[in-house]
């Protein structure tokens, strides 16, 4: 069954970090005893309010909203306590995916579909949620990953920051680095194209640090 759950994951529309997202919510809410029908509620308002404006936000403060009304609301003592912990944990894991609901309705779907496995298969242990990248940091490492950098390798550049002596430079449209230019940054101005010069690399080849070739 897992397997089979696998396979269907490796297919749909998710990253490695998202299936193990999905995953790890899963095992959270079954560990907390989470009636997973609850969680399938939630998931049928996010889907249908994702065309409006801030979806995203309006999810999260439903869930807040179901949490502290829980009790008045529920069939039982125990539905609010199941609201807390889905609010909880998905303010905890898909925060970073406020502004993309419909990432958040694929992971939050696919952990529906894993919740009834581990019910039958309880997990063992403490689970830990993945790290998420932010949209902006997953967009400068897939920028990153995209190019191979050496040192003395020249790349043109924006100006997008000017604070003193240092300089701030945008390169391919995604990677911000600021830099001393002691002899340079009188000369230069927001928004000036330029060519700079990588002067270091960080271990997992990224860039480090550059310098105003001009």
């Amino acid at each position: 069954m897992m397997q089979l759950i696998e396979t269907q994951m490796a297919e749909a529309e998710l990253n490695e970090v998202q299936w193990q997202l999905a995953d790890a919510i899963a095992r959270q809410l079954v560990l907390a005893e989470t009636d997973f029908n609850e969680l399938r509620k939630a998931i049928a308002y996010l889907r249908a309010y994702a065309d409006r404006e801030n979806a995203g936000k309006h999810f999260f403060d439903y869930l807040q909203t179901l949490a502290r009304h829980g009790r008045r609301i529920g069939h039982s003592q125990q539905t609010q306590g199941y609201f807390e912990h889905i609010a909880e944990v998905c303010q905890q894991g898909l925060s970073v995916y406020q502004e993309d609901v419909h990432t958040m309705l694929q992971v939050l779907g696919w952990t529906a579909r894993l919740m009834p496995y581990y019910l039958a298969a309880p997990p063992v242990g403490e689970v830990t949620l993945p790290t998420v990248p932010s949209a902006r940091a997953a967009e400068v490492q897939a920028v990153q990953a995209a190019h191979e950098f050496v040192e003395g390798q020249t790349l043109s550049a924006v100006v997008i920051g000017i604070k003193g002596n240092k300089v701030t430079y945008e390169l391919l449209g995604a990677i911000k680095l600021t830099e001393k230019e002691p002899k340079r940054f009188k000369t230069l101005s927001e928004g000036q194209a330029v060519t700079v010069v990588v002067k270091a690399l960080k271990e997992d080849g990224s860039l480090k640090s550059v310098k105003c070739a001009d």
